[in-house]
């Protein structure tokens, strides 16, 4: 746990304090050393902690009480589904959905980084707060609206009315596949933080840094649905 992070960043942090926890045998109602200790042995930012400690906590892993300091909480029991249903598998399969998306999506918010005015940011900013919201009280159904909603937006910001139309013409299936990732309960918090980091990488205008993360959020989501696929480059 000691090793050095050069990468002190919030996902580090993260995953640090969930093998500390692991690790030292931390149980649901103890406490974790505080943040100033953490941030040390960690080598992070102070920063980088809270941010990890936010998405935690959004993730029911830790409760931060403010004066008291962090409690480890127990994750709630969920059931892990064998499968999903796929309604348009006459047109085209939930693998090259999630394939074309990857090639159209990461391409165009790379466009928007460059391109992304401050009003079309803070609607971004405020899909990714309430999709927080909807997660957290479970509901799937308008997380993935929301979802969908988030990369309309960025699509629509890119510029490029031909893979906007794209989308739009085939509205339900993508849709649809922005759903299959919540049938892991479990882990549906893991899209709201993907998008943060999208959010992050279009706030500073990085397009590289903004494809790369739209590219690795679509993997991600196709595989907490079970799909695998490599990209040119792996």
């Amino acid at each position: 746990m000691n090793a050095p992070a050069p990468r002190a960043v919030p996902e580090y942090a993260v995953q640090a304090i969930r093998q500390l926890i692991d690790e030292q045998g931390y149980r649901p109602g103890d406490a974790l050393p505080s943040q100033r200790d953490l941030a040390e042995r960690l080598g992070v930012s102070r920063t980088s902690l809270r941010e990890a400690l936010s998405s935690l906590s959004a993730l029911g892993l830790v409760s931060v009480q403010a004066g008291k300091g962090v409690f480890v909480q127990a994750p709630a029991a969920v059931a892990v589904p064998t499968g999903f249903a796929w309604p348009f598998a006459d047109q085209v399969s939930a693998a090259d959905t999630f394939q074309l998306r990857f090639a159209l999506e990461g391409f165009a918010c790379g466009l928007a980084a460059a391109t992304l005015t401050a009003e079309e940011l803070d609607a971004l900013q405020d899909n990714v707060e309430q999709m927080r919201l909807e997660l957290r009280a479970g509901a799937f159904d308008g997380a993935s609206r929301l979802d969908f909603e988030f990369h309309r937006r960025i699509l629509q910001a890119s510029g490029n009315r031909a893979m906007l139309g794209i989308v739009s013409s085939s509205a339900d299936i993508f849709l649809e596949s922005q759903k299959l990732p919540f049938i892991r309960p479990e882990r549906a918090m893991e899209t709201w933080q993907e998008h943060r980091k999208i959010l992050k990488a279009l706030g500073r205008q990085a397009a590289g840094p903004a494809q790369k993360a739209m590219q690795q959020h679509i993997r991600a989501a196709a595989a907490r649905t079970g799909i695998a696929f490599a990209a040119l480059g792996d």
